[in-house]
């Protein structure tokens, strides 16, 4: 059993949300250890290679609403690291592509290309999948699988809420029940997500995407239009929450054939899918949030819940919520 040094915040999950609460502690002098199961940040900031190619997976782009978040923003623009994708997208018809007056951003190389860039000077551990929390005197301490523990005056849990909620009950942490009440009326849809690797012609309206909000097939895009795979046609296909529910339980492959029948007008007859990959995302979009940017638990010592389930859903709304709950506990912890 492995014994890690102390950090002042232990912060569950590398998505934006973590990844954002990390830079805020950093920003308070606070020292932020960042625990990964997966073996690469970024977490529905998902980028795949599919062949020669890349498609993005899970989220697609992302819009700004807000200063806090917008400062940010001008900075990877700045830095050549995002760019404009289009301000409105095709409903898959022969009339023009409407637009809202709000740029949607796209990452070079990928989604998860920022959560790589955001990475970058933190401590995170990858691969590293919690098995136990434990309080620790005025902090906590957690386990992982293979028994190595890790100390923190405070703890940041950014998962999905069913998952961090099974965490604790794993632990048998015990939240007030104002707390827990608050944490499950959080709700979330599901999205079956199919990358198609196309050996032919795919013509999507430009800038190279199809969104219809309450269709069965909600996103059609081409990852080679939208310039993160050069030279090779790679399209996403997303699910909407009903259609996605209707068939999540038949196997992989049937859902692939399933998804693919939303490409048949947009390509040509001799095209046919080369290679293709399903993602299950199980938590996509939360369609009921908790109304404050984060939740600092009562009565336990320093644990607070972010993601995008709290304040405002998407990518900008998990920043948000990593940003308020590194500065909530950098109060608590100073």
């Amino acid at each position: 059993m492995a014994e890690h040094g102390k950090s002042d915040v232990l912060i569950v999950g590398a998505g934006m949300a973590g990844l954002m609460a990390a830079h805020t502690l950093a920003q308070h002098g606070l020292r932020a250890l960042v625990i990964e199961q997966q073996p690469e940040p970024g977490g529905r900031l998902a980028t795949r290679q599919i062949g020669p190619g890349r498609a993005d997976s899970g989220a697609q782009f992302f819009t700004v609403r807000t200063s806090e978040f917008g400062s940010w923003v001008e900075r990877w623009r700045d830095a050549g690291l995002i760019y404009e994708w289009s301000r409105g997208w095709s409903d898959g018809s022969l009339g023009a592509t409407p637009s809202d007056g709000h740029p949607r951003y796209a990452v070079r190389g990928g989604m998860q290309a920022l959560a790589a860039h955001l990475a970058t000077d933190l401590s995170i551990r990858y691969g590293t999948l919690l098995a136990r929390l434990t309080r620790s005197g005025q902090g906590w301490q957690a386990e992982d699988a293979h028994g190595s523990t890790y100390s923190a005056s405070a703890l940041l849990l950014t998962p999905p809420v069913p998952q961090a909620l099974a965490l604790l009950d794993a632990s048998a942490i015990a939240l007030t029940p104002a707390n827990r009440a608050a944490l499950e009326r959080i709700e979330y849809a599901p999205c079956l997500a199919g990358l198609y690797w196309m050996g032919g012609e795919i013509r999507l309206p430009e800038p190279g995407a199809v969104q219809r909000p309450n269709a069965a097939i909600t996103w059609i895009a081409d990852n080679h239009c939208k310039g993160i795979s050069p030279g090779v046609n790679l399209i996403t296909v997303h699910a909407g929450p009903e259609y996605s529910r209707q068939i999540w339980s038949q196997p992989d492959d049937a859902v692939l054939h399933a998804l693919a029948f939303g490409l048949e007008i947009f390509k040509d007859f001799h095209t046919a899918i080369v290679e293709a990959r399903l993602d299950r995302w199980r938590y996509a979009l939360p369609t009921v949030t908790y109304p404050e940017r984060t939740l600092v638990a009562d009565r336990l010592p320093a644990l607070a819940f972010a993601g995008d389930a709290f304040g405002q859903p998407r990518v900008e709304g998990a920043a948000l919520s990593g940003m308020a709950a590194g500065a909530a506990l950098a109060a608590q912890t100073d």
